[in-house]
């Protein structure tokens, strides 16, 4: 990678805002730190695993929450309105980056900062109102136990009707570690618990307004770039046609077809009425618009209405997991049901799996609850439970581990280091099951989207069941994936573009003349300082498994008969990744990518 320009990121900065003392710090992101990390997630990444020590536990005031930008952020780059949290996890204690598109990211580029760093605990409820060079710790004990929009919509009034805002719900504030915090009302950096980190620190929400321009470094080179890029996603069936007119449910049918929708706690890959809970169905039934997140040419979110009141989605991971996870083929019970977590502020996926693995417990005579498989009964109520820690719903808000643990069957969570698997069977994708395996969060499926190459042929179709070249393509894929994630830009574009039109776009933006190759490197940076961090907190590699009901095969379906083969993947893996036999970063690889060791100490 060689640099052409001085341009540097001059215009953003990083915010420390320490909510023990109510002191506030500014100061400059150094070139190299910007070269090598770029911004969003490997900037976060980066900057946990050098300032945190190991062994904090995530709910201490000394756990950092940041939320981080980048270069592509708020500039003509589709797509380029995310945003990276970044913290270490209460519920996996991993590393932990949460993506969440909306409005949030340009109003905090504009405001002037690559990353906001949260350390400390307020003495009491409070929110973070940035308004450019304007930082005020202000009092949230009036809108502390209120729900999601309630909390936003008085926010807005007290602050800035044009600003956005980042909030959590009673979930959050009762430190549930499957919560969330929710942005533009339903868009939800969910996952690993980040609602929790943000309720330990008695922080309601941060509200951010920014005026400033955005600067990049070549506007003619990044008008040329991003012509060419909306034309790919035009061009492209998935980007064009399926997100646009079905959102992300569209995939109901399609897995479902292929015998790896996961049913019943996982024990089945086919639901009897997929139909009946597809984005086809959520089409000609809810649908009220579309939603496009800051930039999207796509627009693969859904607004919908049922008796007259709108909520946002649901998504295709929130239909499966309230749905076919637990039985359940009711529709509008699943829509609503997605719109009281969104309230609440909890990840639809952990709280879906979660609520799964119990109906399978209770079914087995472990655990004594009313609620069942293909039941709505008592469900909704659960979920309040659920996120003020009430009852059973107390078990349950600290994930399906824990939950399967408790009752002495810890084979029925289907989590990997902690975080429950979303809506892809692994039986039935080879390459996205060694994804799920080895993700640095935790079960995940956008760490390395094997979905795409195995079921819909983007870039290429390969075989599902073969796991011959799959170590080479998922380590691929999570380099991508951690590159994009710190641009920071919509994981979906990957459906249309190549590795080079993400590289040509980020120079424009950054003055750096980075190659594709050179692109991958900075994601494979990022995969190893991930993983180093795991390392410092105890995880090894025997955390890069999957629940043994994997490796039985599935009962029924087009993926019947078949089982994960993950050992003769994960020799190869490590040895690509250049780390040795017990997946630890060899000397010469950290050498190369220039990754000091670090003792957290």
């Amino acid at each position: 990678m060689s640099d052409k320009s001085n341009h540097v990121y001059s215009d953003a900065r990083i915010l420390r805002v320490s909510l023990s003392d109510g002191t506030v710090e500014m100061e400059s992101l150094s070139k190299k730190m910007y070269r090598e990390y770029m911004g969003g997630r490997g900037l976060g990444v980066k900057m946990l695993y050098d300032e945190l020590p190991s062994g904090v536990d995530p709910l201490s005031p000394e756990n950092l929450l940041i939320y981080a930008v980048g270069p592509s952020t708020a500039t003509l780059v589709p797509t380029g309105g995310r945003v990276a949290v970044v913290t270490k996890s209460p519920q996996t204690g991993t590393v932990f980056d949460s993506n969440v598109g909306g409005y949030l990211g340009p109003q905090i580029r504009r405001a002037g900062y690559a990353a906001i760093i949260i350390s400390g605990r307020a003495p009491a409820p409070s929110y973070l109102w940035i308004n450019d060079d304007s930082i005020q710790i202000r009092d949230a004990s009036k809108i502390w136990g209120k729900d999601t929009d309630a909390a936003t919509d008085r926010l807005l009034a007290e602050t800035d009707e044009k600003a956005q805002v980042a909030v959590i719900g009673p979930a959050g504030e009762n430190q549930v570690l499957l919560s969330a915090i929710m942005t533009d009302k339903h868009r939800a950096a969910g996952r690993g618990g980040v609602g929790a980190v943000m309720g330990s620190k008695n922080l309601k929400a941060i509200v951010v307004k920014g005026t400033h321009e955005v600067g990049v470094s070549d506007r003619e080179r990044l008008k040329s770039a991003v012509e060419r890029a909306r034309l790919l996603i035009k061009k492209n069936p998935v980007t064009d046609k399926s997100l646009p007119v079905y959102g992300t449910a569209v995939l109901v049918n399609v897995i479902n077809e292929l015998g790896m929708l996961p049913t019943h706690n996982f024990k089945e890959g086919n639901f009897n009425d997929a139909d009946g809970v597809s984005g086809e169905k959520i089409l000609e039934r809810f649908l009220d618009k579309r939603y496009n997140c800051y930039g999207c040419p796509i627009g693969c979110g859904r607004i919908t209405k049922i008796d007259g009141n709108e909520m946002g989605g649901p998504e295709y991971e929130s239909v499966w997991a309230l749905g076919p996870q637990c039985g359940i083929n009711d529709l509008e019970w699943i829509t609503l049901a997605n719109h009281k977590c969104n309230l609440l502020g909890i990840d639809t996926i952990s709280a879906g799996s979660t609520i799964g693995c119990a109906m399978e417990l209770a079914e087995r005579g472990l655990l004594d609850t009313q609620i069942s498989f293909g039941k709505t009964d008592g469900v909704m109520d659960l979920l309040e439970d659920m996120a003020h820690r009430r009852g059973l719903g107390a078990d349950l808000s600290e994930g399906s581990k824990r939950l399967a643990e408790k009752y002495g069957a810890p084979e029925a969570a289907m989590q990997v280091k902690g975080l429950e698997i979303p809506a892809y069977d692994p039986r039935g994708v080879q390459g996205h099951a060694l994804g799920y395996a080895t993700s640095n969060r935790g079960g995940c499926h956008l760490r390395s989207y094997m979905i795409g190459p195995e079921v819909l042929g983007s870039p290429v179709l390969v075989d599902r069941d073969k796991t011959k070249g799959k170590p080479n393509l998922v380590k691929l894929f999570q380099d991508l994936s951690a590159a994009m994630d710190s641009m920071v830009v919509c994981r979906f574009t990957n459906f249309a573009w190549t590795v080079d039109d993400y590289a040509e776009m980020l120079s424009a933006c950054t003055g750096f003349d980075i190659s594709g190759k050179d692109l991958l490197e900075i994601g494979e940076r990022i995969w190893n300082v991930e993983r180093l961090f795991n390392i410092r907190e105890g995880f090894s590699e025997n955390d890069d498994t999957l629940p043994p009901r994997f490796f039985k095969p599935l009962p029924e379906g087009n993926s019947r008969s078949r089982t994960v083969h993950l050992k003769e993947m994960m020799t190869e893996y490590y040895s690509l990744r250049g780390w040795d036999s017990k997946g630890n970063p060899a000397k010469k690889t950290l050498e190369r990518l220039d990754i000091p060791m670090k003792t957290g100490k």
